[in-house]
């Protein structure tokens, strides 16, 4: 039965640095098809501003896909699986949630930047992905907050039992 879960463990083990080298590799894709997109329209006039923020934007996605390969890399290939305690659980939704939040709010203002050059009625949508980048890190402090208090009462109740 060890021998089972060790195994398993070194195969999901391979299949997460798998996936993340495969999420480096288009991230790194994503990045060299949009400059290379820049450069080939350098010269033509219609359109350039609009192509720039595009780049702007699929750079910030291919950020956002490397953070998220890093995440894999640092806490599922070269860590233990499992969160041993409240303070490691805290840390490991924190990463994940900046990263959503930062790639939501900055995604947000590209859009905003491109809106306003073609029709500010299309506002509403990069206006909801801002607000949205603002109440998960509104949601991440509360949680921060109320995770922190249960990490000091647990290490209190530690302290009382010895």
């Amino acid at each position: 039965m060890i021998y089972i879960k060790k195994i398993t463990e070194i195969l999901f083990t391979v299949v997460y640095l798998i996936a993340a080298c495969v999420l480096i590799g288009l991230s790194i894709a994503i990045m060299g098809f949009s400059i290379h997109e820049v450069f080939i329209n350098f010269n033509q006039d219609s359109g350039f501003i609009s192509l720039m923020l595009h780049t702007v934007g699929t750079i910030i996605i291919s950020a956002a896909i490397l953070d998220v390969a890093q995440y894999m890399i640092e806490e599922e290939v070269m860590m233990s699986k499992e969160l041993r305690d409240p303070e490691e659980a805290r840390k490991t939704i924190t990463k994940i949630l900046v990263i959503i939040s930062i790639a939501v709010g900055i995604e947000g203002l590209v859009y905003i930047f491109k809106a306003g050059t073609e029709d500010l009625s299309l506002l509403i949508y990069p206006s909801i992905l801002i607000m949205v980048s603002a109440f998960l890190i509104i949601s991440l402090g509360i949680y921060q907050k109320l995770s922190v208090g249960i990490e000091q009462a647990e290490r209190e109740r530690i302290v009382v039992k010895t």
